[in-house]
């Protein structure tokens, strides 16, 4: 047998795992671990600027594409903590992250020794599995089992914390006997899948309820044939957005009370029988339930049991991975169908369809400052089909859900539960590393883009190249259009007289010297007619130096984007379209 130190082991581990793309910052405490990186030289690692930053890396790097395990690496205390909000928003989303910290020595944890915190149990709230390994000999196995974790269930995020005096002691062990854990997947029986059919076959107006479990599966090709199998329209949910591409028929629109089309929800208004598959009926989805419920069916698939009936209870649920279910139900439909007995649904999804061509907000403005939705327009126009967007919370990610469009899995990368601000420049780094030679493109408003700049360092370092558009209206737009219920517009204005740029007009923060003095380049639009230029010079320049390229656009200052508490009562502050010149990116026509 093998003598060697347990970082190297767990080395070893994680490129057999096929976890080799590593974020993080180096420190005293975690430094065995590093040493045991350079010396087996086949793990890649991006050194972030700060360590939340790094999991929020790990966290774009996993949400890129399927089967992908992002690690980011912290010394102990501070590092630990800091990656909780990044452990947090890994969980929130069912993403598989692994964070390894290192700790104070074993025998001084109980001392107050310096930088010594219980990270194990901080992290355990935010964690399928987080521990702090006190046994040498236990590294490999706790290794072992974190990565089953990951990959079992509904996937999450695991914490491994290693005492110094563990990272250094050698244990025997033969990475070439070592193998990964078995994961148990449930499926959906063919008696489960015909009886969903069955319930289906009772109504008149179904659909079905796309959430991000699909993209956890690899099943997009599945529901999609599914779809078109049963012809029946599908509804996307954020996290499941690209599930199916916005441009075929059968994508009826999304629903919610924020990140919704009229269309979306005018549809679901008719709609008699829910199939949701790998979704949690969230809130900001669903609205008022009373409404959201009102007069429907509902089957809920997925393959966590403890989701079922956590938000309301369906009238019947199926524990099921969404890849096996959509198999077990296209078998089911497929005999159904030879036999003639499926029914005919294509006037339900002509109806669905043709209201894509009807209620459009209005995109074309041409005020100065800019009104945002006319940099979404721009953002259609210059951004081809390939492009996977980036981004997390905020007025910007609202309306950019409403007026954006998304063609295929993994192409809409976004915090949809804890929206934690700042997560965007991080992430869209990692997603960068998982996509590489890929169109990437962020977008955050000015406060998310402020709350981890610095990472932009990282992506110049690096040669991380994608465009991150800013859309600066100097405001915390959410939260001041939320105050608007309390009478009030209290400490969330961002703007001053900035005395070293004053080219900025009271907008506050100078995010272009900011962004070039972190090894960027970056571009400032204030003219709607140059929108479509800055966004082709950002292309080009991206490509040229390989750095991070802002576009910030500013805003007018005031903007309310249309939400509501129900899905029958969205509030629309603007005027809509009445005409194709109203939204000339909309991608099925106005109808008059």
């Amino acid at each position: 047998m093998t003598k060697m130190r347990t970082v190297d082991a767990a080395v070893l581990i994680l490129e057999k795992e096929g976890a080799t793309e590593t974020f993080g910052l180096p420190g005293a405490a975690i430094n065995p671990f590093y040493s045991a990186m350079r010396a087996h030289g086949g793990i890649r690692h991006t050194l972030a600027r700060h360590v939340e930053g790094a999991s929020h890396m790990a966290d774009g790097y996993s949400r890129s594409a399927h089967g992908n395990i992002g690690v980011c690496l912290g010394t102990s205390g501070p590092a630990g903590t800091d990656m909780i909000t990044g452990l947090y928003a890994a969980i929130a989303d069912s993403v598989p992250i692994l964070c390894i910290t290192g700790q104070a020595p074993t025998h001084v944890l109980h001392k107050e020794d310096f930088q010594a915190i219980d990270i194990e149990s901080i992290a355990k709230p935010v964690t399928k599995f987080a521990m702090t390994v006190l046994e040498p000999a236990q590294v490999p196995g706790a290794f072992q089992r974190a990565f089953q974790e990951m990959r079992t269930g509904r996937p999450g995020p695991v914490l491994i914390d290693l005492p110094i005096n563990v990272q250094m002691a050698e244990i025997d062990f033969d990475i070439d006997t070592y193998e990964p854990l078995p994961v148990a997947t449930p499926a959906a029986t063919s008696a489960q899948a015909n009886k969903v059919l069955d319930m289906l076959a009772a109504s008149q107006h179904p659909l079905i309820v796309a959430g991000g479990g699909i993209f956890n599966a690899d099943a997009a090709d599945e529901l999609v044939q599914l779809a078109e199998l049963l012809d029946v329209p599908v509804v996307p949910t954020l996290m499941g957005w690209g599930a199916i591409p916005d441009d075929h028929p059968l994508m009826a629109g999304m629903v919610g009370i924020q990140t919704q089309h009229r269309y979306g929800n005018a549809s679901f208004l008719e709609s008699d029988f829910v199939l949701g598959i790998g979704n949690r009926w969230a809130n900001r989805h669903t609205g008022d339930l009373e409404t959201y419920r009102a007069g429907r069916t509902f089957v809920h698939i997925d393959i966590e049991p403890t989701q079922l009936g956590r938000i309301f209870a369906p009238d019947y649920g199926v524990v099921s991975d969404a890849k096996l279910a959509l198999q077990a139900l296209l078998d089911a439909a497929r005999g159904r169908s030879a036999a003639g007995t499926l029914p005919d649904y294509s006037a339900w999804a002509n109806e669905c369809t043709a209201r894509k061509g009807t209620m459009h907000r209005k995109t074309h403005f041409d005020n100065v400052p800019l009104k945002p939705q006319r940099v979404y327009e721009a953002m259609n126009t210059a951004f081809g089909e390939d492009t996977t967007y980036v981004s997390t919370i905020g007025l910007s990610q609202i309306q950019a859900a409403q007026m954006l469009h998304v063609f295929g899995p993994r192409r809409w990368i976004n915090a949809g539960q804890a929206g934690p601000l700042g997560w965007t420049v991080p992430a869209a780094l990692g997603v960068v590393r998982g996509k590489p030679d890929q169109k990437v493109v962020a977008l955050s408003g000015d406060y998310d883009f402020q709350f981890m700049i610095e990472e932009l360092a990282v992506g110049a370092q690096h040669n991380l190249p994608y465009v991150h558009v800013v859309v600066n209206n100097s405001y915390l737009g959410l939260i001041r259009q939320s105050q608007r219920g309390f009478d009030m517009d209290y400490q969330v204005s961002l703007a001053f007289d900035n005395i070293n740029s004053p080219e900025t007009n009271g907008y506050g923060v100078d995010h272009i010297k900011v962004a070039e003095g972190l090894g960027c380049k970056a571009i400032r639009v204030e003219q709607p007619d140059d929108l479509a230029p800055a966004l082709a010079n950002a292309q080009a320049l991206a490509e040229e130096h390989r750095v991070p390229v802002i576009v910030e656009a500013i805003l007018e200052r005031v903007t309310n984007v249309s939400m509501g508490t129900s899905i029958a009562s969205i509030n629309e502050f603007e005027e809509l379209a009445e005409a194709s010149a109203d939204a000339p990116t909309a991608l099925t026509e106005l109808q008059a």
